[in-house]
């Protein structure tokens, strides 16, 4: 499988390029080239399957021009140690856990996948990468945890100040680690503006090998592709309908993987999904995103701070766009739905839900009707600890989800003891520090 960026559909690159080389100087985001017909492998595996199987499995089969099976094996039981869980719920209803990781988020799986890809990408090739990045905790603390003990991957983590999260002192380049972070006197918005300067200066990026750990790499994006065949052996030998997936819009990721996976010929008969500004209903009731009549080519440039997929999904539908209308079902849904929602998760289920997970049960419930056309099975993606939301989960349900210690660890502050920076010129001289 080769790549493209969104923007030129007429230059794929390698995998290894898509990844090391994370932004495409047109200003695109990479999206893969083409499906692959997995349709056999997917049919094939059962509930004894594990999802680093899984990974690995589907790695080779979609980058076997450039990667051996032993070393797609590779990368991907290096990375998982953990998998997500599926869990029925009642007859129609279950349950994608994705937050049984090291920190308690989802993001543990994509970041795990791109670090040990690059990892071994160098291993075999040579050359070395750094992540330049944004985080007020939780990327971090998953990077964090990825990184110990690479030789050829670091990491510079821009926080706005106080906001370091979840590093442990052995983390830190100057002890021996392989995380630089630095804390700005500033917003998170201000750190974005530094980060998103660095990348437009194309002699730095290759000066310094600079990458991000954000779903603006398509290195991190594609392992969320892998949680619906997944999803899928658990399921096939319980559910003989329809199969949906319900899930929070977030940046758009999980709604493209998913898609993503269908292309890989996966069952599945649609997402539904809170609908957002960017993700709305038309006057018809069906699925529309009101700024694509915008081209690419007359947009900025995408993000490398704090990315947004909606233009990975609107390519995947510019060349089929009939299938947006029916195949994605975003529901206009009211805090107050998302509310009930909420209570109704613990009340029933005894599920504690953040305001995200809510909102998604909440669109679940309003698409009933279509779900009850021919039986059909809904998936709820659950995609991060709710302790990560004790506010809203006490709040709204009354009571406070149990905080587990990797949580706590992951939420814990960090202080490097380090001078607050200002100015990019004080980052880029902060890059030079790091040596390997």
């Amino acid at each position: 499988m080769k790549f493209i960026s969104t923007r030129d559909s007429k230059n794929p690159v390698s995998f290894e390029k898509a990844v090391l080389d994370c932004m495409p100087g047109d200003g695109g985001l990479y999206v893969p080239s083409e499906a692959v017909d997995l349709r056999r492998w997917i049919l094939y595996c059962d509930s004894s399957t594990s999802f680093s199987n899984t990974a690995g499995t589907l790695t080779s089969a979609c980058i076997n021009d450039e990667f051996s099976p032993i070393i797609c094996e590779t990368i991907a039981s290096r990375a998982f140690g953990f998998e997500p869980e599926v869990k029925k719920l009642d007859d129609r209803l279950y349950s994608l856990k994705l937050y049984n990781t090291p920190t308690g988020s989802h993001k543990d799986f994509g970041i795990s996948y791109l670090v040990n890809c690059i990892e071994t990408i160098h291993d075999l090739k040579g050359g070395k990468s750094v992540f330049l990045d944004v985080t007020i905790g939780e990327l971090g603390a998953s990077l964090a945890r990825c990184l110990r003990g690479k030789k050829n991957v670091k990491a510079v983590l821009v926080y706005p100040a106080g906001c370091c999260r979840g590093l442990e002192e052995s983390d830190y380049i100057w002890n021996g680690g392989n995380i630089l972070p630095l804390e700005i006197d500033g917003t998170e918005s201000d750190c974005h503006k530094i980060v998103r300067q660095i990348f437009q200066d194309r002699t730095l990026v290759e000066k310094y090998g600079l990458t991000v750990a954000n779903t603006a790499n398509i290195g991190r994006l594609l392992p969320q592709m892998f949680f619906y065949p997944f999803a899928f052996s658990r399921l096939k030998s319980e559910v003989c309908s329809d199969i949906y997936y319900g899930m929070p819009c977030g940046n758009y990721s999980n709604l493209v993987t998913g898609l993503y996976s269908w292309r890989l010929s996966m069952p599945v008969n649609g997402f539904i999904c809170p609908a957002t500004a960017s993700l709305a209903l038309d006057p018809m009731g069906l699925c529309t995103i009101p700024d694509d009549m915008v081209p690419f080519e007359k947009r900025e440039k995408a993000d490398p701070a704090s990315p947004s997929n909606l233009e990975r999904l609107e390519d995947i539908f510019s060349r089929n766009s009939l299938m947006l209308k029916h195949f994605v079902y975003p529901q206009n849904v009211t805090d107050k739905e998302t509310d009930e929602a909420c209570r109704e998760l613990f009340m029933k289920y005894y599920i504690f839900a953040d305001k995200n997970t809510s909102g998604a049960y909440a669109a679940i419930k309003k698409k009933k009707e279509l779900l009850d056309e021919d039986d059909a099975a809904a998936v709820l993606i659950e995609r991060d600890d709710p302790s990560l939301s004790t506010e809203y989960v006490r709040h709204t349900t009354g009571e406070e989800p149990e905080k587990k210690d990797n949580v706590e660890a992951a939420l814990r502050p960090s202080s490097p003891g380090r001078k607050t920076l200002k100015t990019v010129q004080e980052v880029i001289k902060a890059l030079e520090a790091v040596s390997f």
